[in-house]
């Protein structure tokens, strides 16, 4: 019995059906790869940023001002405290901080004074001292500046143009209240603090004796 002709296995159709099903793979294939490159390119890039952001916002919380202790001087003709000697060092884990872009502000209830940095006014005193209240130029400032006294730096990072404080470094910030503030007088509640560029800062709070009985007083 003869086949009939319909029922015939056509070998040229079947071949056809094999290149279409190779060339949707094909396609399939080069659309799962760019789609990975791209995933994979997007995911470095995100790995990257987030590393980035991580480092710092490690700096902005570990990083910051440290105020140790605040003197006092005071001139028995004026009567009132008219140098302040600032205490700082850097936070432990601190990356360096250029002190030329760190502001201070005070507070005495009646006045805000923003004080900024004078390059000039500027003493290193870490090989020995007795009395910070009598180096000759870090006292020579106005009444928005302050001056710099470096008491400790191992690695000489603190210059006057261009003082870096890191760690170890201790260092007294000068400023003088008479300018500023006429002097600071006894019972006076007085608060700010030691902004650097980034990092926490340094919180200065205290209220001045009743009386002053000696030329350097204790104030925090």
């Amino acid at each position: 019995m003869t086949n009939a002709p319909w029922k015939k296995f056509r070998r040229d159709n079947r071949a056809a059906m094999g290149i279409g099903t190779l060339i949707i793979f094909i396609a399939v294939v080069l659309v799962a790869a760019v789609a990975a490159g791209v995933l994979i390119q997007t995911s470095g890039f995100l790995q990257q940023k987030a590393a980035s952001t991580g480092r710092v916002s490690t700096e902005q919380v570990a990083s910051g001002i440290m105020v140790t202790k605040v003197s006092g001087y005071v001139q028995q003709a004026h009567g009132n405290v008219t140098k302040m000697a600032i205490y700082i060092e850097p936070n432990a884990g601190s990356s360096d901080i250029d002190l030329s872009k760190t502001v201070v502000s005070l507070n005495d209830g009646n006045k805000k004074v923003t004080f900024t940095y004078n390059n000039s006014a500027y003493d290193d005193v870490s090989t020995g001292y007795s009395n910070i209240f009598a180096t000759t130029n870090a006292w020579n400032v106005n009444g928005v500046r302050f001056g710099i006294i470096v008491l400790q730096d191992e690695d000489n990072s603190l210059t006057s143009t261009n003082p870096t404080m890191n760690k170890g470094d201790k260092i007294v910030l000068a400023i003088d209240t008479s300018d500023a503030f006429g002097g600071i007088e006894e019972r006076k509640k007085v608060d700010g603090e030691v902004r650097p560029e980034f990092g926490a800062p340094g919180i200065i709070e205290f209220t001045t004796p009743s009386s002053y009985t000696t030329n350097v007083v204790s104030l925090q």
